[in-house]
């Protein structure tokens, strides 16, 4: 018995889903590259499943990102795309409020990866771009904010993970008492601060993020070395961190949790 053609438009769907689960946020010229579905074809696409409540189209960054409404095909949802989901608006206020960028990361093998960015609705971002960048964990203040509330074994094992690193910002992980001093202020404070001696020209602010199995992602906001003291920052901006960080760990906590 002889089979059908597959039908075309399907089969564009499922390729275009499949490339939008590969990453956390594409953009249009990543999902034609990855596709090689015409851009007219990709728009079009894309439309409908924003329609459906499958996708998310943030104009401002050129990005497209899918929702929980994926679940409905029980595939292709897992929580690193639920943590974009829900950061997104949160940021994006925080940004438009405060003029600061915010950056959202997770972990990725020994360091920590960007998959949310504020910096296109910043007039104060110093870079076009962080998404996708790795970030040290022993250095940059995101990534001692999610080593720091780590457990212990998971921690050590990190550790000896980043020890094999040849990137200068992992040099701190040779100086395990040091180290070990400033992830125990991290936990103590419930934020991290970047190592001054890394990007002196700017610093970050970051705190944890927490799902029904504890550390899962951390949240920064980058401000201006000249502008303001870490002291300042703590005091003016800290608390906004926490509240968004407190709301987006409940969400979280709240998709895990059974029915």
């Amino acid at each position: 018995m002889s089979s059908s053609p597959p039908v075309r438009a399907v089969v564009r769907a499922l390729e275009l889903l499949q490339a939008l689960n590969r990453q956390p946020v594409s953009t249009l010229d990543a999902l034609h590259v990855q596709t090689r579905i015409p851009k007219s074809t990709l728009v079009r696409l894309l439309q409908t499943f924003e329609g459906e409540g499958m996708v998310r189209h943030a104009p401002q960054h050129g990005a497209y990102f899918l929702t929980s409404g994926v679940r409905s095909l029980s595939c292709g949802y897992h929580s690193e795309p639920l943590i974009v989901e829900s950061a997104a608006p949160l940021m994006d206020e925080f940004t438009l409020r405060a003029k600061w960028p915010m950056a959202l990361a997770v972990l990725e093998n020994s360091a920590m990866v960007v998959r949310y960015s504020t910096i296109p609705l910043s007039p104060l971002a110093m870079r076009h771009s962080t998404i996708n960048v790795k970030l040290s964990l022993v250095s940059r203040a995101i990534g001692r904010a999610y080593l720091a509330f780590c457990p212990p074994e998971q921690q050590a094992a990190l550790l000896r993970a980043v020890e094999e690193s040849l990137t200068p910002e992992d040099e701190a992980v040779h100086d395990r008492e040091a180290l070990q001093r400033v992830l125990n202020g991290v936990k103590d404070a419930g934020y991290a601060l970047r190592d001054t001696q890394f990007w002196p020209a700017t610093n970050t602010l970051a705190v944890p993020l927490f799902d029904a199995h504890g550390v899962t992602a951390s949240l920064g906001m980058t401000f201006f070395s000249s502008t303001m003291k870490p002291d300042e920052a703590v005091r003016r901006y800290l608390e906004d961190l926490q509240a968004i960080a407190s709301r987006l760990s409940d969400r979280l906590r709240a998709h895990q949790a059974p029915i």
